[in-house]
Parts: C-alpha cells; structure tokens; sequence
C-alpha cells in the first residue's frame, strides 16, 4: 500500500514543499527505512514515530515500511517531519482515511505520542497557503504562530490520538480550526531599559540617534567611557517605529526558523535589539555553521544592532559587515548549498577614544602613547566607517554636572516624532520595495531626492571641502531627507544638509 503525505522544509529563509510517500510491503524482512538525503535527526524520527504509534494504542503489523522524502536531492533536518510520517503510516495501513492531498502536516513527536513546540511554524503555514492547501496540522503550541496566516486553516492537535480521532469523525476529539488573529490588535509598545530623558545633556548625540530611528541610518558614537553611550543605545527601542505587518513577517520567520518564537505567541511584536558581546564569532554573527542558520546581524533585521567596544571585535569579524552594511543581505555559501539571509539592521557602534579612554579629557590624563592611540582608532577600517551614515561624538559628564544638565524630551514625545517621519517615507516609497531613507539606491536618491541649484551645488562643496567617497556623497543627501522628514519639509534645504555634515566630519564649514 502506499500513502502520500505533504509537508515542507525550511532552506535559510525560503520553504519547499516534501513529499512524504510511505510504502508498506508484505515482501522481505520487515525494515523500517527513510530515505531522501535525511539528516540524523530525521533518520532518528523512525524510533520516535514507532513509539509514539504504540503508545497511542496503534498496532502495525510487521512489515517492510519504506519513507522517501521527495524531492530526494533537497537535505531534510528537524524533527517536523514526524508527524506527516506517522500519518501517513496509518494511511497506508488504512487506519485512518481522508483526502490528504489538502492538508500539510509537520511537528516533532513525544514517545507518548503528544505533540512538541515545533520550529518553523510561520513559514510553513504561509508556504501551504502559497501552495493551495486547504489547511496546516500542527502541534497546539504553534497554533498562535501559524494563524497570522490568513486564508488557510491552522489546525492545531494535541496529540496522535486527537488525529486519529479527528479523521475518524469523534466529535469529542474534532479539531477546531485557530481562529485568525489580526495584526493589528497583537502589536506592543515599545519598551526599552532606559527612557530618553534619562539621558542628562547630549543633545547632539540624542539627534544623531533620532535621525538614525526615523531613517533607518547607521550611527557611530565615540567618546569616553561613562559619557552615555551604551545608555542611549540601550534606549533607542524606544523611538523605534511600529512594525509594518509586512515587516512583522520577515522578522517572525526568521525568528521561527530559529526557534526563537516565545511558545504561545503569535509573532514578534516589537523591533529586534541585538547586542551580542565582543568575543562573538565571525559565524555567530555574520551567520552559517554546519548547518547554516541566521547569525546576530539576521536576528537584528528590521530593528537594531548594538556593538559596544567596537574596535574590541576581531578585524575578520568586522570585515564581514560590509556586505551586510551595503546590501541590506547575506549570503551564507557552503558544498553542500548556498542560503541568503536579510540583514537590513540599524547598526548602533560605540567606542572609545582609545584603550584608556581618556584620550581628549579635560579631567583625566590619557595614558596612552600617540602610536597606542593610533593603532587603536585603525582596528577599525575606513570602508566600515564609511558605511555608517552618523559619526557622533559623545562628551563626558562629569558627575557633579549631571543635576544641572537638561533631561531633554522624553521617549514618547520623540517616538511620535520618528513614527511621523517614517509614515511620510512609507507613502513616498508606495509602490516600491524601499522601507525607509537609508535603502535607497544611488537611482532612488535621484528620483526622491530631487535638490534644487542651491543645495546641489553645497553638496558638491561640502563633498570636495571634507573630501567625502562617492558613497559618503549619497549618504549626506539620504540623511538631509531623513533630517527633512523629521521636521515635515516636502524639499531637502540647505540647513538640512548642513545639519547632515556635521554628523559626517568634524571641522568648520565651507563658505
């Protein structure tokens, strides 16, 4: 007999069908093989299917039972494929009847044959839903996950026997599909461990960090250690703009597929803020492995990533940020394949002058010598720095000085400055696959940011006086719009590109 069952696999960020074809023979030894390039824990679901059949009280026959996963030359990994394997044992034994071309199973089994929390729920339900099932079978815990998806039935079980149950008409086992959740009544207030206004004084460094939320612009801030650094990165999920549902998506798959889901949510409701420690590898962050999975920089996509210590990262591990960086992507290529991972992140770096960190003080003595100081500041190259469209310079504070600095404004009242910028740049790019100022291409700045004799001619002035790379050239026009979407002007101005530069080179403006 031979039964036929769907599922998918989960390749970097896109999903395949598999099918999962069960032939049983009453020929030969009785054998119980998977083929179909399975990795050892797929090959290890044989034992875990078997046991959890007869836990539920299902008796096979011994027989030859043969498992192909199709397409053969796809590698197959995780334990989701457990239960399609186990359903489709009892269609093939006719334990069990039902039109299985219409439904997609996955999810690992117990011994006992209840069902785990399963990886790769979100894009599995949007991979069915592309593909015309009718419904997904799951396991209950990523029923929330999975019923983001409109337009498909999430069905989630509990166990082997609900199934069983379900298919064999007991109303007291019938599986109820999930009902839908909406979007937009699962999205949260941004939280964060510091407000804004905790932050006494930098006030260029607080515009430098609202400019970089409401543009999606990269941001370098230098200064002494205590001076607030990691305090105003720390705070800036709190300026961050809602999540788009289209964005919502991106991020819960990639957090699926990690595993990363919290068990009972739905999806990831507020922006990424990653901050992995120093010591981090070039694959813990940049991604890959054995197995290839998201490292920190796709973790961080659509929100941000903090790397304090900057230079205190290995050069091979900083140097891997250039494609990142330009290409809003990363593509991960091994023998065995190649997976392309999104990376488009808000990268917050923080460091120090140099290794003391006194360096420039007006209290403490810097420690170091000049070459110190020099070899410190090169850990990290030109083309990274390049990369970053702000370059802050944070003052220290002094301690008997912080009561009578001003406490600025607070978080809200500059999230709702940052979501109103971010909602003139999402009807300026309708239409297009740019999100916000800083995906703009060099064609997209051309269209969108359109100067006028005056300002064209500053930004030429500006780019010869601070000798500025093509590439830094672009990015002070993207922030000059972002800096005009802050104060609501439909045209970039001079004053908005001279506010730019200053966050581009220090030193005095050109006449």
């Amino acid at each position: 007999m031979l039964a036929r069952v769907f599922s998918g696999a989960n390749v970097g960020l896109d999903s395949l069908v598999v099918e999962v074809e069960v032939d049983v023979s009453e020929h030969g030894l009785p054998h119980f093989d998977i083929v179909g390039l399975p990795s050892q824990a797929v090959k290890e679901s044989k034992q875990r299917v078997w046991a959890a059949l007869k836990n539920s009280g299902i008796k096979n026959p011994a027989r030859r039972i043969t498992i192909n996963l199709a397409p053969a030359d796809l590698p197959k990994d995780g334990p989701a494929y457990d239960l399609p394997i186990a359903v489709g044992i009892m269609l093939a034994f006719n334990q069990i009847n039902f039109d299985s071309s219409q439904a997609m199973f996955f999810g690992e089994l117990s011994l006992d044959g209840s069902l785990r929390h399963t990886s790769g729920a979100l894009p599995l339900a949007l991979l069915a839903k592309g593909h015309g099932f009718k419904q997904v079978f799951l396991p209950k815990a990523n029923a929330k996950e999975a019923a983001v998806v409109a337009g498909i039935e999430t069905m989630p079980a509990v166990s082997i026997q609900q199934l069983i149950g379900h298919f064999s008409g007991i109303e007291s086992l019938k599986i109820s599909p999930h009902p839908p959740i909406d979007f937009g009544r699962i999205l949260s207030e941004p939280t964060a461990e510091f407000d804004m206004s905790e932050v006494r004084g930098q006030e260029e460094a607080k515009e430098a960090v609202k400019i970089a939320a409401a543009g999606g612009h990269n941001v370098f801030l230098q200064g002494p250690p205590g001076s607030g650094k990691t305090m105003l990165a720390r705070a800036m999920p709190s300026i961050l703009p809602d999540l788009t549902q289209d964005e919502a998506l991106e991020v819960t798959k990639i957090y699926s597929i990690c595993g990363l889901v919290p068990e009972g949510e739905s999806i990831i409701k507020l922006r990424p803020f990653r901050s992995p420690h120093h010591t981090t590898s070039r694959v813990g962050l940049i991604g890959g492995g054995t197995h290839p999975r998201p490292g920190e920089i796709s973790l961080s996509h659509r929100g941000v990533l903090f790397l304090d210590e900057f230079p205190e990262f290995p050069r091979n591990v900083l140097e891997a940020l250039r494609q990142p960086l330009e290409d809003g992507v990363v593509t991960v290529s091994r023998a065995v394949g190649t997976w392309t991972y999104p990376a488009n992140f808000v990268l917050v770096a923080a460091a120090n002058p140099c290794p003391c960190g006194n360096y420039g003080s007006r209290w403490k003595p810097c420690i170091c010598p000049p070459a110190g100081v020099e070899r410190y500041r090169k850990r990290v190259s030109g083309p990274i720095l390049d990369r970053i469209d702000l370059h802050v310079s944070v003052k220290e504070v002094r301690p008997t000085d912080l009561e009578n600095l001003s406490s600025g404004e607070t978080s809200l009242v500059i999230r709702q400055k940052v979501q109103a910028a971010r909602e003139r740049q999402t009807l300026r790019f309708k239409g297009t696959k740019i999100v916000c100022n800083a995906d703009m291409g060099t064609k997209a700045v051309k269209t969108f940011c359109r100067l006028s004799a005056e300002c064209s001619e500053l930004v030429t002035k500006l780019s010869l006086h601070y000798r500025l790379s093509a590439r830094a050239h672009v990015k002070l026009i993207k922030v000059g719009r972002t800096i005009a979407d802050l104060v609501g002007d439909d045209n970039i101005l001079p004053t908005h590109l001279l506010q730019a530069v200053r966050f581009r080179q220090t030193g005095t403006i050109p006449a």
